[in-house]
């Protein structure tokens, strides 16, 4: 339990400081936060619960591939809000077509020999 209340912690330090960050310098925030720190984070608890090196791997094959549609996040959101769109409707709509970009990616990628 302590080990998981430490990655808890850590994790929320984490987002905690690149929203701080953010508000003081968007550049400096937005650095931070496109670091694959969450990633690094989660990897590194799978390994030391499993120490399973083919885990790790095909983790970090899966979030390859799955950056690609999480970009559209952070293409339209910016382009909604700066047409004058509310937050909250423009951040629903953001991230509506992001999943269903994560879909497309998912159904695609088998077709072409990927397994995620």
């Amino acid at each position: 339990m302590l080990i998981l209340t430490i990655k808890t912690l850590l994790s929320a330090i984490l987002i905690v400081a690149i929203a701080e960050l953010g508000k003081r310098s968007s550049f400096w925030g937005a650095a931070l936060a496109s670091l694959p720190l969450t990633s690094l984070l989660a990897m590194i608890w799978i390994y030391l619960d499993t120490r399973d090196t083919a885990q790790i791997a095909a983790t970090a094959s899966s979030i390859f591939w799955l950056v690609i549609p999480s970009l559209l996040l952070f293409l339209l959101l910016p382009l909604l809000l700066r047409a004058g769109w509310n937050f909250w409707l423009a951040l629903l709509l953001s991230s509506a077509a992001t999943a269903l970009a994560y879909a497309l990616m998912v159904w695609l990628l088998p077709r072409f020999g990927v397994t995620l």
